[in-house]
């Protein structure tokens, strides 16, 4: 298959069947040419970023939705539909190529169907937005849509607004080995250009993504990529010299390694998660920046006993979660997240902090973590924690960002951090 607009499509047709991007593209990116892979990636993230605004338009435009097997049709027409909108490709070459592509995904009938309905879009020069539905309008599922009008009121655009656009690149200066400073005049030097972050005080944006093998002194652990907004966690949790440290959902290592930067001398930080494979990450990662961690495989809603022999000082949850911070990342949530799946991310949530609870010494500080956006996952879970435990909530407050009840919660910006909530538990002192 050498067309980029049907690999784009095939792999959005099995993501509408219910597979995750992350899982499957790497290996579905196989089938473009070598050449071509940044334009299909480009068509996939782009048209799933899009996605609730596309398949309205697309439609708008049938006269009776297409049969479930042939989701890789729909799939190509909103490709095309992102290409003429959103990319510099002449339109009558979006038209072709597009045509073509459903020849190569063996689906001939389908090309005067295609043929029609983007010439059609670009005689009418588009669809006027009020044509849309709100949701619709703001490239939002409708069931997300009204949960952050609800919750957020005008700041519902913003968030929205950070869903449709590529994050910027932003790494973390090694603090061990380099000042930020002195890093962004070695990425001058190397050509490439880069502003402090104003989030994070180890933190550089670049100006554009660069491979991280051009990244000076990266394969000698000067720098990791990591959002800004992420960053925000080590300085929280405030790791003292000589504390032990849990991070309970450690992969792929990036806090975990951040905490040993900002602390060299803790005592130990040990770095969970409960999947083998990605834990084989945080070592990659530790090891990259010469930093010594202990891994340990295990569920941290069922922590192993010979953890609780030694409560820790501080423990981090950066729990599983909806990711609706970070849609720009992981766009597919547009199409596979369920309202339904939220509160099963809450149980799981809750599940998790009352398993490390007893992991947690008395008078130490336990920091919750989500990239969601949503207050099911959590206020209400740091609500419905406290009602049940002797925990105490200690306040935070960010330098961007909103109060939340029991939290505090950075918000997606375009050309800023993702969408993450922060809240700090203190389990009183014996």
């Amino acid at each position: 298959m050498s067309s980029p607009r049907a690999v784009a499509a095939g792999i959005i047709g099995r993501v509408l069947a219910g597979q995750s991007l992350n899982r499957l593209l790497p290996e579905a990116l196989d089938a473009a040419d070598t050449a071509q892979r940044p334009l299909c990636q480009e068509l996939v993230y782009g048209t799933l970023r899009e996605w609730p605004c596309l398949i309205e338009v697309c439609l708008s435009f049938l006269d009776k939705p297409l049969r479930r097997k042939d989701q890789d049709v729909m799939a190509l027409l909103c490709v095309g539909l992102y290409e003429m909108q959103h990319l510099n490709t002449p339109p009558h070459a979006v038209v072709s190529e597009t045509v073509n592509a459903a020849r190569v995904l063996k689906k001939p009938w389908a090309t005067g169907m295609i043929n029609g309905v983007l010439r059609t879009f670009q005689r009418k020069d588009g669809v006027a937005a009020n044509a849309l539905s709100p949701a619709a309008q703001l490239a939002l599922p409708t069931w997300l849509h009204t949960e952050l009008c609800s919750q957020y009121d005008d700041a519902a655009e913003q968030i929205a607004l950070a869903a449709r656009h590529r994050p910027p690149m932003t790494l973390r200066v090694n603090q061990l080995k380099w000042t930020r400073d002195d890093y962004l005049q070695m990425l001058t030097e190397a050509d490439i250009d880069a502003k402090p972050c104003s989030d994070s005080e180890v933190g550089v944006v670049l100006g554009r993504p660069v491979d991280v093998a051009l990244l000076p002194g990266f394969a000698e652990g000067a720098a990791s990529v990591q959002d800004s907004a992420a960053q925000l966690v080590a300085r929280l949790l405030a790791p003292q010299s000589g504390e032990r440290i849990l991070d309970a959902c450690a992969a792929p290592g990036g806090k975990a390694c951040h905490l040993l930067e900002l602390q060299p001398a803790l005592e130990e930080l040990v770095a969970l998660d409960i999947s083998e494979s990605r834990l084989q990450r945080v070592a990659e990662n530790s090891a990259r920046l010469d930093l010594k961690l202990t891994p340990l495989v295990a569920d941290a809603s069922e922590l192993p006993e010979t953890l609780l022999h030694k409560p820790f000082d501080g423990i981090l949850a950066d729990v599983p979660c909806s990711a609706t911070g970070v849609i720009r990342r992981n766009p597919d949530i547009k199409i596979l997240r369920e309202p339904a799946d939220i509160a099963a991310f809450a149980k799981q949530q809750l599940g998790i902090l009352e398993g490390l609870w007893p992991a947690l010494k008395p008078g130490g500080r336990l920091l919750y973590v989500t990239c969601s956006v949503l207050a099911t996952e959590n206020d209400g879970v740091i609500e419905a924690f406290v009602s049940t435990h002797n925990a105490h909530i200690t306040p935070i407050e960010l330098k961007t960002g909103v109060a939340r009840q029991h939290g505090w919660q950075s918000l997606p910006d375009r050309d800023g951090g993702d969408g993450l909530y922060f809240a700090m538990l203190q389990k009183p002192a014996e």
